[in-house]
């Protein structure tokens, strides 16, 4: 994100509240892939009353205006991505967590010929899972 909350809040045609401002700066700051449920705890300690609908609805807002993805897995909720530059992700299946990563190599390979009869890839991205490191360590394998 690297337009102004100004500028950016314009650009969507939406005030800039102070709670949207807050969730804005949660998410510039969040390294993680955070779930609606991790924003609202974070913003609860600066906005005790406000409501996970509120939340929720910001999210999507900012979601339909291209600032962050969702990220489904797992049979999980549903996690954001603030990283909107073209990449893909390692899923922990232990601890959840999702890494992401650059693979210039599978992003070279052109798509089967059989996927035109479905219709036009407008952008691909890879999934992988297994354990992390971290688990790894803990379990000493």
């Amino acid at each position: 994100m690297r337009d102004s909350p100004k500028d950016i809040f314009k650009a969507m045609g939406v005030r800039m509240t102070p709670q949207r401002l807050e969730i804005l700066r949660i998410l510039e700051k969040c390294n993680e892939h955070p779930a609606a449920e991790d924003v609202y705890e974070k913003i609860r300690e600066r906005f005790p009353s406000i409501s996970f609908d509120t939340v929720y609805r910001t999210l999507s807002l900012f979601e339909s205006h291209g600032l962050i993805k969702k990220v489904h897995h797992l049979a999980e909720k549903t996690r954001y991505d603030t990283n909107m530059r073209h990449h893909h992700h390692f899923v922990c299946v232990r601890c959840k967590k999702i890494i992401d990563f650059t693979w210039e190599g599978i992003d070279k390979i052109p798509a089967p010929e059989k996927v035109k009869e479905w219709g036009k890839v407008e952008d691909r991205y890879v999934e992988l899972r297994g354990i992390c490191q971290d688990c790894l360590k803990k379990t000493g394998v």
